[in-house]
């Protein structure tokens, strides 16, 4: 296992608790406040959450949450490759989220509520495809 794929294994690990995946969840919309403010100075802070999310809790210690096989099944998909629907879903939530930035930046509150909840929409059906994932090829790596 490369140096790469532990750092990976390890992040995974951690952000497969709940409370990891469901605030980072929630913390979709902070993705816009620097559009939406024009203060380009809480990027770092916001990216900064982004960045230690994953890692500020443990690992989970079983794979019963739906938030921690969508995770783990996150992980596996990433690694695997596949090419299926999770790609397409996943290429529309980016797609999603990138074209709420001009909402956001023309401060347009129900087209940016819309994009962002759209966006979150997205995120959870792709998590339901992921936790499918997980326990269609799951290995007990927890």
């Amino acid at each position: 296992m490369s140096f790469d794929s532990r750092i990976l294994r390890w992040v995974f690990s951690r952000h497969a608790h709940p409370v990891s995946a469901w605030s980072r969840w929630a913390s979709t919309p902070l993705v816009l406040v620097p559009v939406w403010t024009r203060r380009w100075s809480t990027l770092a802070p916001i990216g900064a959450w982004m960045i230690i999310n994953p890692i500020l809790t443990p690992p989970p210690a079983d794979d019963s949450a739906w938030a921690t096989r969508a995770v783990l099944g996150e992980e596996r998909w990433l690694t695997d490759h596949p090419h299926d629907r999770l790609a397409a879903i996943n290429a529309a939530n980016a797609a999603v989220l990138i074209a709420t930035i001009l909402p956001a930046r023309k401060h347009n509150k129900p087209l940016t509520i819309l994009g962002v909840a759209a966006s979150m929409a997205l995120t959870l059906v792709s998590w339901n495809l992921y936790a499918d994932y997980y326990d269609q090829h799951h290995s007990n790596h927890l």
